[in-house]
C-alpha cells in the first residue's frame, strides 16, 4: 500500500492564506509504487517532463446509471474548457486520497458523494499540448452516487450534465476532453459496471 506521511497544515481549499496572500499549493510526489518521496508546488509539479504526484478521479452516477461529468471552468489555467470525469484533483500532502476525493467533489459541484469506494490506482503519464504541462500521476480512482441537487463552484466548473454510456461516446466523439480522461475511465470501469449493473452499459 502507499503511505502518506502526514505534514503540517494546508492552506485554504482556494489557496488564499488568511492575510489574503496566495498560496503555494503543494503535492505529494510518489515513487512508481505510489510510495511518498516527497513534495513539490503544484505548478512547478506539472512542468515539463513532469513530476510523479498523487491525484485522484472521481466517478458519480445517478439513480438511473448515468455518468457525471464536468466542462471544467476556462479560467483554469490547466485544460480549461474540456470536459472530463466527476471531479479529479490532488491530496494535499499527508491527506487520505478518499477524503480528498470527497472534499473536493463538494467543493467543486456543491455535493457529498454517497456510497463512495475505492476502484483501484493507474499510473500515466499525459502531456497537453495546449499549455505544454504534463500530467505524470499516480491515480486513486473512486465511483460512488449523486443524490442531491449539484451547486457548482463557477470558479470551478463550467457546466455539468448526466450522461449515459451512449451519450457519453457520442460526446467524446466531437467535444474536447481532457488528455487523461480516457486512462482513468478505463481503469475504473470494473468497479463502475460493478456500481451500476449490466443495464448501465458502462
Amino acid at each position: 500500500m502507499p503511505t502518506t506521511p502526514a505534514t503540517a497544515a494546508q492552506s485554504s481549499p482556494n489557496g488564499i492564506s488568511s492575510s489574503g496572500v496566495q498560496a503555494s499549493i503543494m503535492l505529494e510526489l510518489v515513487d512508481e509504487d505510489g510510495n511518498t518521496i516527497g513534495t513539490a508546488e503544484k505548478l512547478a509539479a506539472h512542468q515539463a517532463p513532469g513530476q510523479l504526484h498523487r491525484a485522484f478521479s472521481v466517478f458519480l452516477f445517478d439513480e438511473a446509471g448515468r455518468l457525471l461529468v464536468q466542462r471544467r471552468a476556462l479560467g483554469k489555467y490547466h485544460s480549461p474548457g474540456v470536459w472530463s470525469n466527476t471531479c479529479c484533483g490532488h491530496p494535499y500532502p499527508g491527506e487520505a486520497p478518499f477524503a480528498a476525493a470527497a472534499r473536493r467533489t463538494y467543493e467543486e459541484l456543491g455535493v457529498s458523494p454517497s456510497l463512495l469506494a475505492e476502484a483501484g490506482t493507474v499510473r500515466y503519464n499525459h502531456p497537453d499540448p495546449a499549455s505544454g504541462l504534463v500530467e505524470q500521476e499516480y491515480n486513486h480512482l473512486f465511483v460512488g452516487m449523486v443524490q442531491a441537487q449539484l451547486r457548482p463552484d463557477p470558479e470551478e466548473v463550467e457546466e455539468a450534465a448526466f450522461v449515459t454510456a451512449a451519450e457519453l461516446a457520442e460526446r467524446h466523439a466531437t467535444a474536447p476532453f481532457s488528455a487523461w480522461f480516457m486512462t482513468v475511465l478505463d481503469a475504473a470501469r470494473p468497479a463502475i459496471k460493478e456500481l451500476t449493473g449490466p443495464a448501465g452499459g458502462w
